[in-house]
């Protein structure tokens, strides 16, 4: 019955959303095996004939945001009414539904990764090409891609249109063409975010087996699972004020403390001296960088499982994301939401990994931990924070704020998938909430089982190939839908620049 309420009589988008996704559950609860087969040879067709693809387009995407910021289309206002929120809420929620539970998952593994495995004659010293490496992964083109997809949504939000992204693409009357395109915005929304949710509740499991010293397997992860949707469900329905802003407020604070935690117990000259030169060489090598040429002309292997696998991911992200910052940016200006978009976040995620990944290196510099203790994805970041004084109360602090992290990206995505459901209402109804979340739960229980049959014998295998598979048609209409906006957004801006000639 709650299905058949949530569903608009004339809304085939979100029956056939329905579905897919409802019987694509079913499929990874039921035969994970031959699905992850099939999975891992079109993820391996994908790489080898569009890899590419994911780097120029996240290169351009970087510089095609900052174009339109710093021209006189910056100026254009996302709405006439002053901003909803605060600058500091606007940013913490930002942060929490784009970022926050993966920068705890990679706060450690990442950086000492990038160190020890540069495979390659670098100019700089191990140590600020490790911090360098993670910056790219998780910066300027991550938020590139939130940014760009924000503006497309706040543009139609300011048309006063259905923000279904097809409405980018003007003179597009095909209605298979149009809702084809919304079909996949929604199921690659879905896989984004579930593989996320599931990504966390692999590591929350671990932090859980560090503490415990046993193992729950998959009964844990269908109790966390459990908790992490209900709660997310009843936020998402207390809506964006009471719920997800409060919410995201808290995890910022957690996080600002767990932060200062870290620094306080390393030395912070060094977490400082660190942080500037990594900052430098990245902005010095971004162009390089971002094409994989002359020093950075990177193996196949290692683009297709770090940065192909992050582009994917943050374009399987950034329909969800971008909707969701651009309900809460109404009020600010293109510009404002570019560089806030940009910069900010940016920043915040290279102290946060310069701060984790300096001390782990400082602890196997001292031998006070080998070399190989910080190899596990999912237990990392506990092993260092249990180094410290009070460590098992950080590592609690840490499991804890994950929770609130995945809390809020679910919750988000729910109040996100309801705008799709309820058609043109920002604020969706109760009934469009449950469905999305209870929907998004079975998914992302399929996530799980399948990760458990992978190869490597844990989920991230599955969700890199997942995303790299269902990413692929979104990033190829990203080239169609920025000469879509950049058509309508000239337009509109020559159209005010008349009536106020006149």
């Amino acid at each position: 019955m709650l299905f058949l309420k949530a569903l608009n009589p004339k809304n085939q988008l979100i029956l056939a959303s329905l579905v897919i996704l409802g019987f694509t559950g079913f499929l990874f609860l039921i035969f994970p095996k031959s699905l992850f087969e099939v999975i891992n040879t079109v993820s391996i067709w994908v790489r080898t004939f569009f890899g590419k693809l994911y780097l120029v387009l996240g290169l351009l995407i970087v510089l095609y945001l900052l174009i339109i910021a710093i021209s006189p289309l910056g100026k254009i206002n996302l709405g006439s009414s002053p901003p909803e929120y605060s600058t500091l809420s606007w940013l913490a929620m930002m942060y929490s539904t784009g970022m926050g539970a993966g920068i705890i998952l990679r706060a450690v593994q990442e950086p000492i990764f990038m160190m020890q495995h540069s495979n390659m004659e670098l100019s700089r010293p191990n140590d600020i090409h490790g911090l360098e490496m993670t910056f790219y992964h998780w910066g300027f083109t991550a938020w590139g891609f939130y940014g760009l997809f924000a503006l497309f949504i706040a543009y139609l939000l300011v048309k006063k249109k259905n923000i279904q992204l097809s409405h980018i693409i003007p003179k597009l009357s095909n209605s298979l063409t149009t809702k084809s395109i919304d079909l996949l915005v929604i199921l690659t929304t879905v896989f984004g975010v579930v593989s996320a949710v599931a990504l966390g509740i692999r590591q929350i499991e671990g932090g859980i087996s560090f503490i415990t010293e046993s193992s729950l397997g998959v009964y844990l992860s269908i109790i966390l699972c459990v908790l992490i949707f209900s709660f997310a469900i009843f936020s998402s329905i207390k809506g964006l004020s009471k719920g997800i802003r409060r919410l995201s407020n808290v995890n910022i604070t957690l996080t600002l403390l767990l932060l200062a935690y870290v620094i306080l117990n390393s030395d912070i000259s060094l977490i400082l001296s660190n942080l500037l030169q990594s900052v430098l060489a990245l902005l010095q090598d971004f162009v390089p960088l971002s094409l994989a040429v002359g020093e950075f002309d990177f193996s196949e292997e290692f683009l297709s499982d770090w940065t192909y696998y992050y582009w994917a991911f943050w374009l399987a992200w950034a329909p969800f994301t971008g909707i969701f910052i651009a309900r809460i940016s109404q009020g600010r200006s293109i510009r404002q939401l570019i560089l806030g978009v940009l910069i900010v976040p940016s920043l915040g995620s290279f102290l946060w990994f310069t701060s984790f990944g300096t001390s782990a290196i400082e602890l196997i510099n001292a031998e006070v931990v080998s070399s190989f203790a910080f190899d596990n994805v999912f237990t990392a970041t506990f092993v260092l924070l249990e180094q410290f004084p009070l460590g098992f109360y950080a590592v609690i602090l840490a499991i804890l704020l994950l929770i609130g992290f995945l809390i809020t990206s679910v919750d988000s995505a729910i109040f996100v998938l309801g705008m799709f459901s309820d058609l043109t209402k920002i604020n969706p109804a109760t009934f469009h909430k449950l469905t999305w979340g209870i929907l998004l739960f079975l998914v992302t229980l399929g996530f799980l089982m399948i990760g458990r049959f992978s190869q490597a014998g844990n989920v991230l295998e599955a969700v890199q190939k997942i995303l790299i598979v269902s990413s692929l048609a979104l990033a190829l209409l990203s080239v169609v839908f920025i000469f879509g906006f950049t058509f309508g957004l000239v337009r509109h801006y020559k159209s005010r620049k008349d009536q106020i000639q006149k």
